[in-house]
């Protein structure tokens, strides 16, 4: 079988929910989108963290592949429209005015009164709990990736895992998690 044959074969199990060709397909593709996704972020930690997003998505997403595309380009473009996201929610959280004066307003007007540290306080709270509900093998990835800020190829060291089994715990986690916070906020 060829190499894009093979890749077919692998997008086709992945379909119909075989794990093990999702494992194959990240390992087979990770460091294209992450190789993409630093080029554009220039930062490891960024671009690691939209890479686990982008083959999240894709996985999710995996049914709506058209084979007409090349995987690769697929994923890319998963990843760009990631990181466009990514951009736009920073520029819109970012304070864009010409006045001084108004910089200086806006940052007083801002400034978190007791009421804001007690519901910050509240979340996060809310969220370590949300964690320690997890199984532990997810909980660990998360925390070691978000509370430790451990880089995959650290968390593979200290887990004694291969970096791809890694990448797949951390992308199900944050699923997983995700999920049960979306529900607790309905």
């Amino acid at each position: 079988m060829t190499g894009e044959g093979a890749i077919l074969e692998k997008i086709k199990l992945a379909q119909s929910g075989d794990q093990h060709a999702f494992r194959q397909l990240l390992e087979c593709f990770w460091n294209d989108v992450y190789g993409f996704m630093l080029q554009r972020t220039q930062n490891e930690n960024e671009a690691e963290d939209l890479t686990i997003r982008c083959f999240g998505k894709a996985f999710e997403k995996i049914m709506t592949y058209n084979e007409a595309y090349g995987f690769k380009t697929w994923l890319t473009t998963i990843a760009k429209n990631l990181h466009i996201d990514q951009i736009r929610k920073k520029a819109n959280s970012s304070i864009t005015t010409d006045s001084s004066q108004e910089v200086a307003q806006n940052i007083a007007d801002s400034a978190p009164d007791p009421e804001d540290d007690l519901i910050r306080k509240q979340r996060l709270e809310t969220l370590l709990n949300t964690i320690k509900g997890l199984k532990p093998h997810y909980r660990e990835v998360i925390q070691l990736k978000y509370l430790q800020e451990l880089s995959i190829k650290q968390m593979a060291e200290k887990l004694n895992s291969q970096e791809s089994t890694v990448k797949v715990k951390l992308m199900r986690a944050r699923k997983l998690l995700a999920e049960i916070l979306a529900n607790e906020n309905n």
